[in-house]
């Protein structure tokens, strides 16, 4: 446990590169426009989600500092062109101590995503629309007040937007916001939103994947390892399960994050509904 001293140096060097990729895409038609967006632009964006995940678990500077955890999580939402860091760590907590849980975990779906989204077609919509339904589950299953650092989040967010905007146009805009959105609905590495928790085998709710996406994504596929120990940054969860291996080499996990989406969408048995649910007495008496 403790504080990864490359993080800060990684995460801030890929927060410049699209600074720099928007002022290399400020003249691009608008069909280059979304597909370096897609293939180049949303990765980083992704992958910055990814860190501001583990940053949340305070591996950026150590419990000590927390606020500088908080600060730094916003500078590593910059990039993703809307305000998310403060808002994913004060629902992340909740994913932790009460995961499955009704009512508290808010990444679980909805009844109604399980209901709906039942077929081949509606799934892979499901898919599409994952940005949109991450950011208002929240809102309707587990609503909660505003925090100071939310409000500090988005003003910091839209005065960057605006200052890009102001530089360079609408199009490096576009390219942030799009290649987050699309990067986080029907791509590769999003298969890690499906990987994680849904049930593929009765009976086993988290799963690892240990393929190579993991160095774009700051090892969340060792998610198994993960929730055993949150306060071990991403880049020392390979050790745990060296250390460990008697506890996780026998236990189903995924080989690629394409199979996991390619499984869901066209398996019968597999859908929104694939999660285990608890209720847990907090929830009971709210």
């Amino acid at each position: 446990m403790g504080p990864d001293p490359h993080l800060k140096w990684i995460v801030s060097g890929m927060v410049f590169m699209q600074f720099l990729a928007c002022y290399l895409v400020k003249d691009l038609s608008w069909k280059w426009i979304f597909f370096w967006a897609y293939a180049f632009g949303g990765c980083i964006n992704h992958s910055l989600t990814l860190a501001i995940h583990d940053i949340s678990h305070n591996v950026a500077f150590g419990n000590k500092q927390a606020k500088w955890n908080r600060w730094f999580a916003v500078f590593a939402n910059l990039p993703i062109g809307i305000p998310y860091s403060a808002s994913f760590k004060k629902y992340h907590i909740d994913h932790h101590r009460y995961l499955g849980g009704d009512n508290l975990d808010v990444d679980i779906p909805t009844d109604f995503e399980g209901w709906f989204f039942c077929t081949p077609l509606r799934k892979l919509l499901w898919l599409f629309l994952q940005p949109l339904f991450y950011s208002l589950r929240p809102l309707y299953v587990n609503p909660k007040a505003i925090t100071r650092m939310e409000i500090f989040n988005a003003l910091v967010q839209f005065s960057i937007d605006l200052i890009i905007y102001y530089l360079w146009g609408l199009k490096p805009i576009i390219y942030l916001i799009a290649g987050t959105i699309l990067c986080m609905g029907v791509h590769p590495i999003s298969g890690h939103f499906i990987a994680e928790h849904y049930m593929f085998l009765k009976g086993y709710e988290t799963y690892s994947y240990y393929g190579p996406l993991n160095w774009l994504t700051f090892n969340v596929g060792y998610h198994m390892e993960h929730h055993d120990f949150p306060s071990i940054p991403g880049c020392r969860l390979p050790m745990v399960k060296k250390i460990a291996a008697e506890y996780y080499d026998n236990l189903p996990h995924h080989q690629s994050w394409i199979r996991v989406l390619w499984d869901f969408v066209f398996d019968d048995t597999i859908g929104p509904y694939s999660r285990v649910k608890r209720l847990y007495e907090l929830a009971k008496e709210s």
